[in-house]
């Protein structure tokens, strides 16, 4: 049966290779190199940020969260379905027309460019932040990489990471954002396959052994078949708002997913691309959270080492080795989708942010790409290392690094976009107070019981206010706006 699988998941890394390889030939500058050059579809970039969003977390963290907690993991899906939902009707279009505006190919270089007196220490910041924690998101998925791995060919989780980090690496490396947006709609299908398949089987096989999923929740705990966790009062507020706040983090501060955003090349594409996103969001963590209820069913009273390895256990136990293979590889597909692009943003912040704009640097556009695959294959092995010493579980780690980037940029990109009062020293205020704040919050016990995903936003948030009504941008030369007003004078 291994030997199947093995043969299908080889075959799922050439083809990634040879798509990688050959789309490749597209990137001719810098620009292209980070931001595809708008010249993608909108429909592919749909895709690929779906895929790019919905990493190792979806598929072995949110799905094992569901089996041990029952009915009210529910609520993490609705907040990130809102979130996706929003970020696309609401955000996307302001996205594509501000990189109009300012040419900007990243997300620190955007607000860079919108508070131009404060820019470049705007854009040291955010980096900071950006390197800082998007460096263990990256880990986590080269570990959830090797754990699954592990789980299927008993391949010694470190040589499975090894082996995730090379391809990761290859396929960022080749053609930067246009390789890696092709071959993310490839395996942003093959994840819809497995999250909308698995369930159906499942539920299939319980309906032909006569089982009851209320009955399995109920005896798997005495608050697993509640939708709320068997909370009340103030805890129940606690527990709704714990798992809904991942919202917060796709209000426009994921850099991995906006740049997907502002490679959009039109309104039309733009539509194109909400109904792709809205509608594999939906049929996603649909599936998601019922493959962790039917593994519930199917498996009461079971004791799983691991629960984040239980889609993996659950494919190779009700599927044939052909189309297991498959479906694992849509796991595998989850991971390097996400990975290959967090590489891609942490690079952008070293040879766009940092070497092109904060230091001014004026370099060709050869050396520029050279830079950003040179970072890429250090970034690669700093990755590694972190997912070779890390301890904690993937779902722990991802939510981490959610808060303290995407919390902490989110509410700068609200503020920007809706906001004229919003000032450069309110920007900075956002990221130190966003930042300084996540790292308090996860290193003390408070995390348990109000997590920083909603603790970060807020407090980034009202600094950013507080600090932009104590520090307004100041009229220079007899200009009577801000500059976020300025840019929004030039576009009119």
């Amino acid at each position: 049966m291994n030997t199947i699988i093995m043969v299908e998941f080889v075959m799922y890394l050439l083809i990634m290779l040879i798509v990688g390889y050959l789309v490749s030939r597209k990137t001719k500058s810098h620009a292209d190199f980070l931001l595809g050059g708008k010249q993608l579809p909108g429909w592919a970039l749909a895709f690929s940020e779906r895929a790019t969003g919905e990493s190792a977390w979806l598929l072995l963290g949110y799905t094992g969260f569901v089996f041990a907690t029952g009915l009210s993991g529910v609520w993490v899906a609705v907040g990130i379905a809102s979130g996706i939902i929003f970020s696309w009707l609401f955000l996307a279009k302001r996205f594509m027309k501000e990189v109009e505006k300012t040419g900007a190919l990243t997300l620190p270089s955007f607000l860079a460019a919108r508070f131009g007196k404060q820019g470049k220490l705007i854009l040291w910041l955010s980096t900071i932040l950006i390197f800082s924690f998007m460096m263990f998101y990256f880990g986590a998925q080269i570990a959830g990489a090797g754990k699954t791995l592990l789980a299927v060919f008993n391949i010694p989780t470190k040589v499975g990471a090894i082996l995730s980090i090379i391809v990761v690496v290859i396929l960022a490396y080749v053609g930067g954002f246009v390789t890696v947006v092709w071959t993310d709609m490839i395996q942003s299908v093959m994840m819809l396959i497995t999250l909308v398949a698995l369930p159906i089987v499942a539920l299939v096989q319980i309906s032909a052994a006569d089982l009851s999923i209320s009955q399995a929740l109920m005896a798997a705990g005495p608050s697993m078949d509640s939708w709320t966790g068997g909370a009340i009062g103030f805890s129940l507020g606690l527990l709704l708002f714990n798992n809904f706040a991942w919202f917060f983090g796709f209000l426009g501060g994921q850099p991995q997913l906006s740049a997907r955003f502002m490679a959009l090349r039109s309104e039309k594409e733009a539509k194109q691309g909400s109904i792709v996103a809205i509608t594999w969001t939906i049929l996603a963590y649909s599936g998601a959270f019922m493959i962790g209820i039917t593994a519930l069913t199917l498996y009461q009273g079971q004791v799983f080492a691991d629960v984040e390895m239980i889609l993996p256990f659950m494919i190779l136990d009700l599927m044939p080795p052909w189309i297991a293979g498959v479906l694992l590889a849509g796991i595998l597909a989850a991971i390097i989708s996400t990975a290959d692009s967090q590489l891609l943003v942490i690079t952008s912040s070293v040879s766009e942010d940092i070497i092109q704009r904060a230091m001014n640097l004026k370099l060709t556009e050869k050396k520029l790409v050279a830079i950003s695959r040179l970072t890429i294959v250090a970034a690669g092995i700093v990755g590694l290392v972190i997912a070779l010493t890390s301890k904690s579980l993937v779902f722990l780690v991802v939510s981490w690094a959610w808060a303290g980037v995407g919390c902490t940029l989110s509410p700068a990109i609200m503020l920007t976009f809706f906001w004229k009062r919003y000032s450069g020293i309110g920007v900075i205020a956002t990221i130190v107070s966003g930042f300084v704040s996540t790292v308090i919050w996860i290193s003390t016990p408070l995390d348990a019981i109000a997590t920083s995903r909603f603790t970060t936003f807020f407090i980034a948030l009202a600094f950013g206010i507080v600090f932009s009504l104590l520090f307004p941008d100041k009229k220079e030369d007899g200009e009577d706006t801000t500059a976020a007003e300025a840019a929004e004078t030039t576009q009119a």
